[in-house]
Parts: C-alpha cells; structure tokens; sequence
C-alpha cells in the first residue's frame, strides 16, 4: 500500500473535517443502523462520519435525483431508466455467503454483517465505460474488512462476487443469452485495497434499489461495470475466473477495466466522458485519477491488457 501523501487533489482540508463531537459512538450508530431498512431513516442521521482522506474536490457532486435514475443495472432491463423496476427487489431479509478458499464457510444476515464493521461516508468519481461519469458520496466499509472476517486461505487469489438470481422479480434475468447471475471478480490485492469499498448508502441515506441495494460494490480506479451491485455471495478462488461481461463480450469487456483515457474501446474513445448533468465533456484521467493509489498494482502499464 503506498504512503499517504500529503496534497493528493480529492483530499478535504483539515477546515472541513467532521468535528469529533458530532460523531456517534460505534454502540449508538449500530442502534440506528438496525432502524434503516424498515424505518428509511437517512444515513446521515444516524451520524455516519464522512472520511475526509476520500473526497474529489475537483469535481462537484452529481445531482442525487440524476445518480439515482440513471443507471445500469441489466437485471431489469438494458436501458438506462430501471430505477421503478428495481424497487420489486426486496432487500430484507437479505443473505450473504462467504465461501470457496476460505477457514471456514458461512452466511450472514446483512445486518449482522453491518453490526461487525464500522461505516463510512466516502466520496468517490464514477466513471462508466460508456463515457459517462459522475461523483457520489457513498456510505458503507472496506471490502478489506469484509476479507478479513472471511479469513481467506493461503491459495486463495481471486475475490468473486456474485448478484441475486430470482428472475420473477427481475426481468432482465429473462434474457436467456446472458450468463446470469452477473459476476465479477478482483485480485485480492485489489479486494484488499484500502479504496475497494462495500456501500450500504448513497446520498446520506440507505443505498435505493437503483443502485444496487443492499450493498455493492465501489472501486473508483475502474470502469463502473465492476462495481457489482445487490451482492448475495463472496467466493474465495485460486485460478482467475471468467466475468460476466468477460464471457459476452471479451474483446470489448476485459477482467482489469482499469479507467485508461489512451486504450480506446473498440467502439468509442475514451479520452472524455460527459458528466451527468453537465454541458460540458472533461479529459478523462488514468484511473479515473486515483493512479497514485493503485499504479503499483499493475507490473507494465504499458501493457493494455491492464486497461480492458
């Protein structure tokens, strides 16, 4: 893991910081998490920290009702306007396996998970390999943690993460030429990166159906496809697997899809991308500008490889 440094651009200075008095103890911010889900009490009531290390105060925040609505989520349907559909998705009671290479498998309710770790506000750049982008406060912990609790064995290399299957709530999963259900996958030296975050929420509130409730994934150096939303398994493996846009689509869909403005898709460019809301396109930057957090995790980054 690199050495903090001490003007990295999405840095909040110190003036900003959330004061340590409005900050909840770990045993009153579990009492409200444990309200959420049924109550839909907003996050930020609940006192959840914003942490100051992650910011992006080059850009501003994507307006939420935009964030929300606008999303990719081919479970229920392969346009943009999914977000009515996705809320007959029910997220409680919701399961979580942790399984494969590990001491010992098991699962977990999603909120005795959320009682073993402490949330977090972050806020993060999305960049989309469409060319579309946005910037989004997310609530939720390392995936680092969530590794950690699995205790991983020794031959254990590669992180996969697997959505729901329930095709009568979503109707995308119809579509019988898609390897349901969506699957993606990390190195554990990416799963264990401190910017590799699980998100409960958006916005200071609980993360909505649209956007991969009740808990995905963020790795902002990455195309968005990575970031698997509604995650009902975590399996620990040895040899790297096939992903789900991988399997579709290899050329254009790789393992990596690290944000490279110089790889284009086979398609498009990807030297800009339009943020929503925005008029204007803006330069896209090598890993979606966090290339002094993860450049290390690549040995040539003149190979493309790395880069679709």
């Amino acid at each position: 893991m690199p050495r903090p440094l001490r003007h990295r651009p999405w840095q909040l200075p110190e003036r900003l910081v959330t004061p340590e008095p409005l900050v909840l103890g770990r045993r009153a911010l579990l009492g409200a998490l444990a309200a959420l889900a049924g109550a839909g009490v907003r996050l930020a009531d609940a006192a959840v920290p914003r942490n100051p290390r992650y910011t992006a105060d080059d850009r501003k925040l994507t307006d939420e009702k935009l964030a929300t609505t606008y999303n990719n989520f081919y479970e229920f349907g392969s346009h943009k306007q999914i977000a009515k559909a996705a809320e007959a998705l029910k997220t409680r009671p919701w399961t979580i396996r942790i399984e494969g290479l590990v001491e010992k498998e098991t699962t977990l309710d999603i909120d005795d998970l959320l009682a073993k770790v402490a949330l977090e506000e972050r806020i993060y750049r999305l960049r989309c390999v469409e060319a579309w982008s946005m910037v989004v406060p997310w609530t939720g912990f390392p995936l680092a943690d969530l590794v950690a609790l699995a205790r991983p064995l020794g031959s254990a290399k590669y992180l996969v993460m697997q959505t729901f299957l329930d095709a009568r709530t979503a109707p995308g999963q119809r579509a019988f030429w898609y390897p349901w259900p969506y699957t993606e996958a990390l190195t554990l030296a990416e799963a264990t990166h401190e910017l590799a975050f699980l998100v409960t929420g958006a916005y200071g509130k609980p993360l909505p159906n649209s956007m991969g409730a009740p808990i995905r994934l963020a790795v902002p150096w990455k195309y968005g496809f990575k970031s698997i939303k509604s995650i009902v398994a975590f399996r620990f493996v040895e040899d790297r697997p096939e992903t789900f846009w991988e399997e579709i689509a290899p050329h254009e869909y790789g393992f990596w899809a690290n944000v490279n403005p110089d790889v284009p898709h086979p398609r498009w460019s990807q030297k800009t991308e339009q943020p929503l809301g925005e008029s204007e396109k803006i330069p896209t930057k090598i890993f979606n500008g966090y290339g002094e957090w993860v450049a290390h995790l690549y040995p040539d980054l003149r190979d493309p490889v790395y880069f679709r």
